[in-house]
């Protein structure tokens, strides 16, 4: 597949056992779930997947990007490799999913820590010169750093960038992305994708029009690279494919389907631990799927990762609230009235 297309493509959870090893059958099957609910691609090694599976002494990142791969064998899903800084250390996880298959590195420059933006930007030119870079302007809420909008110009400008997943969860900060795309003359090759988590629809519906060089750009975000895909994936499919028609068809956005952006963010807030500085997300990712059967438990590396009081109740309460967000028939129905393709 291609992410020019646009695609779902789920950030891919750990699956450990009571013990909090590896559940290798267990993560084996999350990866099919998310090849049986039409997801575009997967994104292993990424915040959702824990980024403690970088560190040497934990030892599962060559293991987990593998299992991924050979499940993915035989199929054209886009593999993409979330990938840590330093510059040392990124190189070093680019060269092992290179030799793994994948085809990009989903680069969080957080990792970098405090080093600056000069030094940042090398360390993504050095990964380019590996595999091509999906960039990750992650929020500051989870670890992520906030950059410049003349970071993000500089960014473009290196030629090993094919895509950028915007997940500051900051309209101001989204826009700075789109800008800068426009300003470094690449917004015909590389692509923008949501990980806006709490403003899916929105995101995927909205022409960003940029005035840059005497003329009006107009820059679309065309898929989502989400935690929130990793569950209810088959509905997501849905929810995507249905906004990608709406914008083919150069037609108003119904109100319906943004009323479903909002359900959708609702449900986000709940599964992501809005209300407690989305402390418990991991945990209420792995909540949600253990409701579907995919989980056994809600372990994480970390023992203090768990669920905030009342979160629980949150996820009952959207689960009970918005079948439609987890059910891809459900929703096409309630959009029935509102399909263009």
């Amino acid at each position: 597949m291609d992410i020019r297309s646009g695609l779902v493509i789920p950030a891919h959870p750990l699956a450990l056992d009571g013990r909090r090893r590896l559940d290798e059958a267990r993560q084996r099957a999350l990866t099919r779930y998310y090849v049986d609910a039409g997801a575009g691609g997967l994104a292993v090694g990424v915040h959702t997947t824990q980024f403690p599976i970088h560190d040497p002494e934990v030892g599962l990142f060559e293991p987990v990007l593998q299992l991924a791969a050979e499940e993915l064998e035989g199929t054209d899903l886009v593999r993409v490799a979330g990938i840590l800084g330093p510059t040392d250390r990124a190189v070093r996880e680019a060269e092992t999913a290179v030799k793994l298959g994948y085809h990009y590195g989903l680069v969080s420059m957080a990792a970098w820590g405090d080093a600056s933006e000069q030094e940042i930007l090398a360390g993504v030119a050095a990964v380019g010169e590996v595999l091509p870079v999906f960039g990750f302007y992650l929020q500051p809420a989870v670890g992520g750093r906030v950059f410049s909008r003349g970071f993000w110009r500089r960014f473009f400008e290196i030629p090993a960038v094919r895509a950028v997943k915007i997940a500051p969860f900051d309209r101001y900060k989204t826009i700075d992305v789109v800008r800068a795309l426009v300003e470094s003359g690449r917004h015909d090759d590389v692509v923008l994708y949501t990980g806006n988590d709490d403003n899916i629809v929105a995101d995927l519906v909205t022409p960003f029009r940029i005035r840059h060089g005497g003329e009006t750009v107009s820059v679309r975000i065309v898929g989502g690279l989400l935690g929130q895909f990793a569950v209810w994936t088959a509905a997501a499919v849905e929810l995507v494919r249905h906004c990608q028609a709406v914008v083919a068809s150069g037609g108003k956005v119904p109100a319906e389907l943004l009323g479903v952006g909002a359900d959708l963010t609702d449900a986000n807030a709940a599964v992501f631990d809005a209300a407690n500085g989305f402390r418990g997300c991991i945990p209420g990712i792995h909540e949600v799927l253990i409701r579907e059967g995919m989980l056994a438990g809600r372990w994480c590396l970390d023992p203090g990762e768990e669920l905030s009081p009342g979160q629980a109740d949150e996820i009952g309460r959207v689960w009970h609230d918005y079948p439609h967000l987890r059910d891809p028939q459900a929703l096409r129905t309630l959009l029935s009235g509102n399909e263009v393709d």
